[in-house]
């Protein structure tokens, strides 16, 4: 197996029921996520999925939107869910990697700068080596305490620059994918 593991986090079906849902990223995101899902499959690296839940609400089971994001096409190697926004935290997550002597995480998925880089500072914070891919996460438009607006390209490119170098490797699906296959 492997020593790097490819991380899904919350690609699900709970966020076009979101009030703040904007598909106009939406197929730049599809494209990029899916090449690295497959890249990764096809390299033999576990895909590991995650799943945000919550009580009640859009991201309940009950609600019956916490599966894969339509559009997306994942055979997991293994499923997590999480209650939280880092997906470290009570998933045992974190225990599988290691008993699986997995030590490099490439981290992928929905909100880019919640729980996609939550959860890549605090596995960085664990000692995991992680590889963060911008361009195979997504967010939306966000408007911040004096009133600006800022575009999921500014926050991805912000959320980029505060973890690069610090917190994780900055990649496309490319580079992350060239890495993690001459490791695998």
């Amino acid at each position: 197996m492997s020593d790097t593991a490819l991380l899904v986090i919350d690609v699900q079906q709970s966020f076009p029921h979101r009030p703040y849902w904007d598909a106009a990223d939406v197929p730049r995101y599809l494209e990029r996520q899916q090449a690295l899902i497959d890249g990764a499959t096809a390299r033999g690296i576990p895909v590991l999925q995650i799943f945000h839940l919550a009580d009640s609400g859009d991201f309940s089971k009950e609600s019956g939107h916490v599966r894969t994001l339509d559009g997306i096409t994942i055979a997991p190697t293994r499923i997590f869910e999480k209650h939280r926004h880092s997906a470290m935290v009570g998933t045992g997550l974190d225990v599988w990697l290691t008993e699986n002597g997995i030590r490099n995480l490439i981290v992928s998925g929905i909100r880019t700068e919640q729980c996609c880089e939550t959860t890549t500072r605090h596995a960085s914070d664990l000692g995991f080596t992680v590889t963060y891919v911008a361009e195979a996460t997504l967010t939306f438009p966000m408007t911040d305490a004096d009133g600006v607006t800022h575009s999921p390209e500014d926050i991805r490119r912000h959320t980029a620059m505060v973890l690069k170098d610090r917190f994780a490797r900055i990649a496309t699906v490319e580079e992350a994918l060239s890495g993690a296959g001459a490791r695998a």
